[in-house]
């Protein structure tokens, strides 16, 4: 979810400044559909809104239900979609959204959810369907659980990059796009000056053997772009040692070859070796920057979709 942590910041903002609000969750789904289980929007009581919850159909009625909630006080519960009684609004994919509207006057559930993210540790988040307040569980996973229904919430995506060349720079311009956190490691420092005045966090790399400099999470992945195994081999070492959740390398089959031949005189092990995606990216053969920093950001984002688990497959049988 890419874009909770922008829709958590508006909501946080939005109570911070006495404005009652709502945060919508999507609880269940049948059939087709744009958005998943845990899903949310978030609107303020002057109607001003963050999120999507459809490709457009229902966001207006959305906003609509969740003033009367604010107004009320009270969570409720409603449905769009195939066998609803809401006849006027219909989902052109055929299928059915349940959701959960819970009015927020406190800023400080949300302010607690959004500093664990920030210190990048998993948080859950209980959302009642009675008159408790929300609050923050230690274990479960989305769903519903009894009268609650429960939110897992996963630290963002933590891109580090280490090596040379054009698509360095390119990949963090894309990624930008999508709001990733960005650490670049590089023996260049054209590249490492080119990059500081933006929001990447970056290293330059000194001297062979240097660590890259960055933490290295289960929600991070690190991607490598060297074009020879000098600088690369300690660095991917030391990734493949830590629980990032995705190592991908540039270069030839060939040229993967020798690379695990340098890993495993590294001391490597051969999980760890196992681990390595190369050639890097979805698209065979990417050789111009713009192809290969697109190919391996879209391999990047469905890696971590999987580690999350924001595959969800539908809760009610169509």
């Amino acid at each position: 979810m890419f874009d909770a942590p922008r829709i958590l910041s508006f909501l946080r903002d939005s109570l911070t400044r006495g404005q009652r609000a709502c945060l919508v969750t999507v609880t269940d789904v049948t059939g087709a559909s744009v958005r998943n289980p845990g899903a949310h929007m978030a609107v303020v009581e002057d109607g001003r809104f963050s999120g999507s919850l459809s490709g457009g159909c229902i966001e207006q009625a959305v906003v609509g239900e969740a003033l009367k909630a604010i107004e009320a006080g009270m969570p409720h519960r409603i449905a769009y979609g195939a066998g609803t009684p809401i006849i006027d609004i219909r989902l052109p994919c055929g299928g059915r959204v349940d959701l959960l509207f819970t009015p927020l006057c406190d800023p400080a559930i949300v302010e607690e959810l959004l500093e664990r993210l920030d210190a990048r540790e998993a948080a859950l988040l209980a959302l009642p369907t009675g008159t408790e307040p929300a609050q923050l569980r230690e274990s479960g996973e989305t769903g519903w659980d009894g009268e609650h229904f429960l939110v897992r919430h996963h630290p963002p995506l933590r891109l580090v990059i280490a090596g040379h060349g054009g698509t360095v720079e390119t990949l963090v311009r894309q990624a930008a796009a999508l709001d990733i956190e960005c650490c670049v490691a590089s023996p260049d420092p054209l590249i490492v000056e080119a990059l500081a005045s933006g929001d990447a966090q970056t290293q330059l790399l000194g001297r062979l053997g240097e660590p890259l400099g960055f933490a290295l999470d289960q929600w991070t992945a690190a991607a490598f772009f060297f074009h020879d195994h000098d600088w690369e081999t300690a660095l991917m070492a030391e990734a493949l040692a830590s629980p990032v959740f995705y190592v991908g390398a540039m270069g030839s089959h060939a040229t993967h070859e020798s690379r695990i031949g340098l890993l495993r005189d590294a001391g490597a092990a051969e999980s760890a070796i196992d681990r390595i995606v190369a050639p890097i990216g979805l698209i065979p053969s990417s050789r111009d920057p713009e192809t290969l920093a697109l190919s391996v950001l879209v391999q990047v984002v469905d890696r971590y979709n999987a580690v999350i688990g924001a595959q969800f497959s539908p809760s009610r049988d169509p």
